[in-house]
């Protein structure tokens, strides 16, 4: 069985997704404006290689983790799902499958914890 990494289109596809979600961030006007002062490109970057490790490809991430990238923001649940639904839309963008899809939202829910309220 093909890793997830590998039926998201490996790197590449991954960065077109990662930049996809940002995009989204950035004109969601829950979450946006969390984005205004933020390097977009180094967002995308830390979104794409975050995504690209966590999803079964080579551990290019070296980022905060989850819970010290989002200590202090006090994330609430509306915002998490704002966040998720423009992963959703970037997939549903990027012609991702269901079953891809699942299995990215279920790796995000299994970070709410370092991420909500935190």
């Amino acid at each position: 069985m093909s890793s997830l990494y590998e039926r998201l289109g490996g790197t590449d596809g991954i960065t077109t997704i990662a930049s996809d979600i940002v995009d989204f961030h950035q004109k969601n006007p829950r979450i946006a404006p969390r984005y205004a002062d933020s390097d977009v490109a180094a967002v995308k970057n830390a979104v794409a290689t975050f995504f690209i490790s966590g999803s079964g490809g080579p551990d290019v991430y070296e980022g905060k983790d989850m819970l010290s990238a989002h200590r202090g923001m006090n994330i609430d649940a509306a915002e998490f799902v704002a966040a998720i639904d423009d992963v959703m839309a970037a997939l549903d963008k990027n012609g991702i499958g269901q079953r891809e899809k699942e299995e990215t939202l279920f790796i995000l829910y299994s970070l709410k914890g370092e991420v909500l309220h935190v």
